[in-house]
């Protein structure tokens, strides 16, 4: 146990993430940093070094969805972990450390890959694994947040959360893609692996809550709190499941969260190649820019994104950053004759993040709220779900849009989904569905008093 000396030589533990604010802020800011960077190499830096090399869209849409299977079958892992933990350890903290020690271990295997732009099998394997230990931290940090975190909290620390991701995710992307073209793939991975080993110390060196185990041999009981809302039984998890998610409000947040993500994995996956072999960009410029538009977003993410959600509320600013999407895609479509202009694309590609990113955040802070605490981590998931399935089958659009229609038609069809989160996102309403959930809540515990 890690112990700091008081003037009376007597011994405390640090402050659990229950008991101190910043504590927090700064682990799951951490954490999420841990996601972004191989999120970043795996989702952008490599795809853009596909595409310089010669790969065909398809080839990269096909990789860009097997690396984004283990985010759509989320839902099958999230169910064990409201079902099974080490609760001395706290409820979440265990498999917050499975999931950052296999994403260590994983992410270096990857580096080892020989020749992989002749071995897309292997390639594709790897970052399919890589992405289930990334998926795996993912959830249980996610569960951690819904549980930890008072509701006032939700919109800043999201906007905490993915500021960070974006800023893990423009620095793998920017110095990953520079590493990659001038000293070679296995050099580009290495680096970041090890920095994701330094930030495991973080949920090792800090409890959920007071009292807990900090170690499985060390000193410490399961809290209370932790105890009261733990399932014990399949049955009683997806009969939950059952009952919030088809709530109309949660039903419409899983639509509304597909059709977006359905738009998002097109755009993300069109870019890198559309300006590498349209416009004749090199792939380290895309990702250069792209890795800025990330680190702008993530900083002002930081800084403004929670409190834009806490002043003006999540449907409204969702509903402005959603017309202000299609309207730059609309833009981006209809004005080719810019294409040529680097400074117009270069505009594009920087608002458009600056807005998802500030989506994202929203969206996040939203499911969160409609989250039921007993089924935290299976509910939030199936939403994140729902939407990485989106991301998935819009990354593997691409091929098949490119060969019906030009580039620009391509782009246009973003709008499609976006369209339909714009018209969904206004029957959301959040104080009728958390008065549902606290009926259902007052149900559960009559039915087990009984």
């Amino acid at each position: 146990m890690l112990f700091v000396k008081s003037d009376q030589t007597m011994s405390k533990p640090l402050p659990s993430l229950s008991e101190n604010t910043f504590l927090r802020y700064f682990t799951f800011a951490a954490l999420y940093v841990a996601q972004g960077i191989p999120e970043g190499l795996l989702w952008y830096a490599i795809p853009a070094w596909l595409a310089m090399n010669g790969k065909s869209p398809a080839e990269i849409g096909s990789y860009v969805a097997v690396v984004g299977i283990p985010w759509s079958l989320k839902i099958i892992n999230a169910p064990i972990m409201d079902r099974f933990t080490y609760l001395s350890m706290g409820r979440r903290r265990p498999w917050v450390l499975f999931g950052q020690l296999g994403l260590i271990l994983s992410f270096l295997s990857m580096s080892l890959i020989a020749d992989p732009l002749n071995n897309m099998s292997a390639l594709m394997i790897l970052g399919f694994i890589v992405s289930f230990f990334e998926v795996s931290q993912d959830i249980a940090v996610d569960g951690m947040a819904i549980d930890i975190l008072p509701v006032d909290q939700q919109a800043r620390a999201n906007g905490l959360m993915w500021g960070s991701k974006t800023l893990g995710i423009s620095a793998s992307v920017a110095a990953g893609s520079w590493i990659m073209s001038n000293y070679g793939y296995f050099y580009a991975i290495v680096p970041f692996s090890l920095i994701i080993s330094v930030i495991i110390l973080v949920p090792l060196l800090l409890r959920e809550r007071p009292g807990e185990k900090l170690l499985p041999w060390t000193n410490g009981e399961a809290s209370k709190a932790a105890e009261k809302i733990q399932l014990h039984s399949w049955k009683g998890i997806f009969k939950s499941l059952y009952k919030v998610f088809f709530l109309p409000v949660s039903f419409i947040m899983g639509v509304a969260a597909f059709s977006y993500s359905v738009g998002r994995g097109l755009i993300d996956t069109v870019l890198p190649v559309f300006t590498v072999q349209e416009l004749g960009w090199a792939d380290t410029e895309y990702s250069q820019i792209f890795a800025t538009a990330n680190l702008i977003s993530g900083i002002l993410g930081m800084i403004i994104g929670g409190f834009l959600i806490d002043y003006f509320g999540k449907v409204k600013m969702i509903s402005i950053y959603m017309s202000l999407l299609i309207f730059l895609a609309c833009a981006m479509s209809f004005l080719k004759s810019f294409w040529q202009n680097d400074i117009f694309v270069t505009g594009f590609i920087i608002w458009f993040y600056i807005l998802l990113t500030f989506t994202n955040i929203a969206i996040f802070a939203s499911a969160m709220q409609l989250c039921w605490k007993r089924i935290s981590v299976t509910q939030f998931t199936l939403y994140m779900a729902i939407s990485n399935l989106g991301l998935a089958a819009g990354a593997a659009l691409l091929g098949p849009l490119k060969d019906l229609f030009n580039w620009e038609y391509v782009i246009l069809c973003y709008i499609v989904f976006a369209g339909v989160m714009l018209a969904a996102i206004r029957f959301i309403n959040f104080e009728k569905h958390q008065k549902r959930v606290e009926d259902l809540e007052i149900k559960h515990l009559d039915i087990n008093n009984v």
